[in-house]
Parts: structure tokens; C-alpha cells; sequence
């Protein structure tokens, strides 16, 4: 790099990142896995974020208004994993008991077909189709964030966005988190202009732990986001300057890599939609279990899941080990029916009905070996016969918040993977989504392909839990596929193993997606559970990568459970991503 480059990047770097000078108060994350009390309740990744939401639910706004303030924080404090460059899926519980969702899943370009991610016949590379711009679909969030507002919230955004445009321009200490996520982007971060300026130092490592980022072109986004609404960002000058950063990538001039541009134009982002959709829904144990339906698979392959334990004969007298060799091949029966059924509902007539039947999960259980796991993938089954009336009504951040009026908002959103294709948009401080690498891209064939104006089928699974039209729980977690099962083993913990909803958010994970291997912590696999599955179920376990950005961890979850006489239990992950934070209103 030259030195006029590294002289203008130190300047750049003066501005944005700062040392932490003693006696100053930067906006800094607090770790607090758990409170309990009254007046609603908000569990986040990020204290600051959990902040925002509890004082908008302490000025009287309710909890869609709420997780609105904490995004649009996370937005900044979380910038690798979320944002208003990517999109995501929101389950609401309206206060008259109703539970509905907002799609704000990003969409592909017009122009895109099975084969765009193909160059001379052959599929691109996962990290050669993910860094470029052709990753990028039309975002979502901020769509979303609208949707919500007009339909079910009380305040204005422009005031639910202040909290974050301070943090914004005032700056937050940097922990090892997001640090380390900066340093596991930077070989492609120092390739793009406005990247490199954002999140690196002259020297081309991110900046050090301690220090304090900045993002002033995201406040000012936000602030035009604020007045303007979603017209502030899908039109206008935001809007030119994310087709072109897509388009054609600001490259520096020593970049090493080849970024593909993309496909996205100003009329795919007038054209964008967030719809509202019907929850799935399935009965366990006697309870409602409501989640996203397609195009995320999370409530579907969540609701198949339970509903092959639903049926396993004798399931209290058996043993915790047991029940967790359950689990594990439910989770595989179910991510080969995800893998074969699961995408955009506009694009493919996903047979919803019989995936969730009861008849369909007893033909999947009836294929489990209740001693030994199978020592492979399962084929799919067909759920097609089944699919009459039924029952049903890779980074990334969930947020919970609960209010006093009995409204719960459980939401996901995302960039996909850590750092989103790696673009940030110049002069607007947001990173770009890389959403449409979950297409099945290299099948052209597949339900899942890529196609113009299709959302990529995901795993985000918000979940709420119902007995007798009554909030026992919400909850959801990040982690890509892994959040599916991740969901699916609070549920268990929570309703079938006697751990609380802190306890089960903290349990070591494992995870299965049909495959010969499954994936479990550290700590799962040297439990006694983990080692009867492997030594008497034959399992076979592998930990996830023990660096950046999964450091041998599996999701992050977050979670609010309603007691009796109007209390509150909010749960926040204690450890994993370096813990969440759990508020409620009126603390004991």
C-alpha cells in the first residue's frame, strides 16, 4: 500500500476509531444473562441495545417499538451480523392474543437466474460468489421496521432511531467479539475503499480491542431514515449508492481479489415488499408452538422436529440421553425434508400441510432407530400425501422484547454471513447482505435455485410458545442452520428436561442437519450425554471451527418467559459471543 493511501487511512482512522480515555463514558456492552420483574422485558447480544428497547418501553412505547430501537443499535453495535443492508423474520403476539409475522427476507434482482453464480459452466466458489457483489439481494430490514411500525406500533421511527444514531456518532468500545469478527473479514475488508476506512487500521488489521468505533455516515443514514422513512432508503441518494457499491465494488487499488459485480438495480429496491404471513404452528405437549413459515424453514423443520417427539412412545420414562438421541435423529428426518421442500413460496408450492401433519412425523419416526443413530443422510420423505388441512395457522442476532400489554415481538434479522459480502456502502456506513448465497446455487434444478425476484430460503426460526392462548415463552438464536436446532433444544430443555429457560439457553449444544457427522460444543460432547450418545448410540461428533467467527460456539440465543401477576424473566446468552444482556423494566 502506498503511503499516501496509509497517511489518508490513518487520518480517516483518527476519526472513526479512538482510544478509550480514562474518565470518558463510551457507550460500552454489559453483559447480564438474566433479570427478573415487572413492566415488560427485553433480552439483546448487546447491552447497549437492550438499553434502547427498555427506555422505549418505559416511555410508554410497547415491544414492536421496542425491538425497533434495539435493532437499529444492533445496526451499529453488531455491524457483521445484522443491519439495515440485510433483512430478516418477525414473530408478533398482538396483546388480543393473535400471533402473525413480517417477511422482510431479502429478494434477488430481477436479472438473476439458476445460472448466475456459474462462470464457465462451473458454480463459483462459496467465498467467490459470497465476496462480490453478486451476493447481494435487495435488503429487507428497513421495510420491515416500517411494516411493523404502521401496523402494530405507537412511535415514530425518527425517535426510535435516536438511541442508535447516538451510539453512531458517539462512539462504543470495541470488545474481542468484534474484533475478532473484524480480523476474521479483514483479507477481503483491505480490498474495498470504504470498508477498509470503516473497520481497519492503516497496517490492515482491524482496530484493537479497546478502542473506541464511530460510524457517522450511519447516523446520518438513520437520520434520513428517520424523516424520510423507507423512502429514505430505497430511493434517493442511499438507494444510488448501494446499486452502485454492488455494481461495481470501490476496489482499492492494491486489491487481491476478484469481486464480482452484482445484479442489483434502483427498480429492485422500489420494488421491494415486506408481506406479513401466517405463523406456522403445531401442538407439543399441549402447548401452541408458533413460528416463521417459508421462505425460512425454521418453522416448519422446527414444528416437524417436535412433532416426531410428539409421538415417541413412552417418552417420560425415558432417560435424558435417550431423549437426546430423539432429538438428534428428529433433527436429521427433519433436515432432509428442509434440504428437499423448503423454499420461496411464490416460486415453489411448498407442501406446508403435510411437512407439519402429525401423519407425516409418524412415517419419518417410524424410520428412527431408537438405539443407534443412523450412520449417514436419510433420503427425504414425501409429505405431499399429507398436505391437507393440518394444524398449522450463517451470522446473524435475535432480540426479544416482551411489554406489559401482553404484545412479544421474537426477531431475527441478519447479513447472513459475518461482514455480509464485505462491501460497506461508501458514504452510508452500512454493510451489504450476502443473503443470496443461500440459494441452493450450484442446482440449478433445485427448488431452492437462484431466480429473479426470489428470497432465499432460510433457517431464522423466532419462535413463541403458548398454553391456553397465554405467553409461556418466546425465544430464537443465531448460527445459520444451526439456529434451527438450536431452538429446538431450548424447547427441549424448557419443556421436556426440567432445565428453566436460562438454564436452557446456557445448555452445551449439539446439532444435527442429516449428515454423518453431527456438530457439538466442546463441552456437549465431554458431557455424560455426549458420551453415551458416542459410545452406546454410535453418534459421531464434531466441534464447530474453534476460530472466528464460530469459536467452537453454536448460536447465541436470547429469550423472555411470562410468570404469574404480570412478572417477567428475561434470559440473554452468558457466555457465547461474549454474553448478552437481559433487562426488564421494573426489576425486583
Amino acid at each position: 500500500m502506498s503511503t499516501r493511501i496509509v497517511a489518508a487511512l490513518a487520518a480517516i482512522c483518527a476519526l472513526l476509531t479512538v482510544p478509550a480515555p480514562a474518565g470518558a463514558e463510551p457507550y460500552r456492552h454489559v453483559p447480564q444473562a438474566t433479570e427478573a420483574g415487572k413492566g415488560g422485558a427485553a433480552a439483546t447480544a448487546d447491552g447497549v441495545a437492550t438499553d434502547a428497547a427498555i427506555r422505549a418501553l418505559r416511555r410508554g412505547g410497547n415491544a414492536v417499538d421496542a425491538a425497533i430501537a434495539a435493532a437499529a443499535v444492533l445496526g451499529v453495535t453488531e455491524p457483521f451480523s445484522c443491519g439495515i443492508g440485510g433483512g430478516g423474520f418477525m414473530v408478533i403476539r398482538l396483546p388480543n392474543g393473535r400471533v402473525t409475522t413480517i417477511d422482510s427476507r431479502e429478494k434477488a434482482p430481477a436479472a438473476m437466474r439458476a445460472d448466475s453464480f456459474f462462470e464457465n459452466g462451473v458454480a463459483l466458489s462459496f467465498d467467490d460468489a459470497r465476496y462480490s457483489g453478486l451476493s447481494g439481494g435487495a435488503p429487507g430490514t428497513v421495510a420491515g421496521w416500517e411494516k411493523a411500525l404502521r401496523r402494530y406500533g405507537t412511535l415514530r421511527m425518527r425517535r426510535l432511531l435516536k438511541p442508535a444514531i447516538k451510539v453512531a456518532r458517539k462512539g462504543f468500545v470495541i470488545d474481542k467479539t468484534f474484533h475478532d469478527q473484524a480480523q476474521a473479514n479483514a483479507a477481503y475488508f483491505d480490498d474495498i475503499t470504504s470498508s477498509e476506512a470503516l473497520y481497519l487500521d492503516p497496517d490492515g488489521t482491524a482496530h484493537d480491542i479497546g478502542t473506541v468505533q464511530r460510524n457517522p455516515d450511519l447516523a446520518r443514514t438513520y437520520r434520513r431514515i428517520g424523516r424520510r422513512g423507507s423512502d429514505g432508503f430505497y430511493s434517493g441518494r442511499v438507494a444510488r449508492a448501494l446499486v452502485e457499491a454492488v455494481q461495481r465494488p470501490p476496489l482499492t487499488a492494491d486489491a487481491d481479489h476478484t469481486w464480482r459485480p452484482g445484479l442489483l438495480t434502483l427498480q429492485d429496491l422500489e420494488d421491494y415488499t415486506a408481506p406479513r404471513r401466517d405463523p406456522t404452528r403445531v401442538s407439543y405437549r399441549g402447548l401452541d408452538v408458533y413460528g416463521m413459515a417459508p421462505p425460512s424453514s425454521g418453522g416448519s423443520t422446527v414444528g416437524e422436529a417436535l412433532n416426531i417427539l410428539e409421538g415417541v412412545p413412552n417418552w417420560r420414562e425415558l432417560s435424558r440421553t435417550q431423549k437426546y438421541h430423539w432429538f438428534l435423529e428428529a433433527s436429521r428426518f427433519a433436515f432432509a425434508d428442509r434440504g428437499r421442500w423448503l423454499a420461496d413460496p411464490a416460486f415453489f408450492d411448498v407442501p406446508l400441510g403435510g411437512l407439519l401433519s402429525q401423519s407425516f412425523a409418524d412415517e419419518r419416526r417410524a424410520l428412527i432407530d431408537p438405539d443407534r443413530a443412523q450412520p449417514g443422510a436419510v433420503p427425504p420423505g414425501d409429505p405431499t400425501d399429507n398436505s391437507g388441512p393440518s394444524n398449522t395457522l450463517r451470522s446473524t442476532t435475535h432480540l426479544t422484547v416482551a411489554d406489559k400489554r401482553g404484545m412479544v415481538v421474537s426477531y431475527t434479522f441478519t447479513i447472513e454471513s459475518t461482514g455480509g459480502n464485505g462491501i460497506v456502502v461508501p458514504g452510508h456506513g452500512f454493510l451489504v447482505n450476502n443473503e443470496l448465497t443461500d440459494f441452493d446455487y450450484t442446482m440449478p434444478t433445485h427448488p431452492n435455485a437462484p431466480a429473479g425476484g426470489k428470497r432465499p430460503r432460510s433457517s431464522i426460526a423466532p419462535t413463541i410458545v403458548q398454553r391456553d392462548g397465554k405467553v409461556l415463552f418466546a425465544t430464537g438464536s443465531p448460527g445459520g442452520s444451526t439456529i434451527i436446532t438450536t431452538v429446538l433444544q431450548i424447547l427441549m430443555e424448557r419443556l421436556d428436561l426440567g432445565s428453566t429457560l436460562p438454564q436452557a439457553i446456557a445448555a452445551p449444544r449439539a446439532a444435527q442437519r442429516n449428515g454423518a457427522t453431527t456438530q457439538a460444543e466442546p463441552a456437549f460432547i465431554a458431557s455424560p450425554d455426549g458420551q453415551a450418545l458416542d459410545t452406546q448410540y454410535e453418534h459421531n461428533f464434531v466441534t464447530p471451527p474453534l476460530t472466528p467467527p464460530s469459536n467452537g460456539e453454536i448460536g447465541a440465543a436470547t429469550g423472555i418467559e411470562f410468570g404469574r401477576f404480570g412478572q417477567f424473566l428475561a434470559a440473554a446468552e452468558p457466555t457465547r459471543r461474549g454474553g448478552g444482556n437481559a433487562q426488564v423494566v421494573k426489576p425486583k
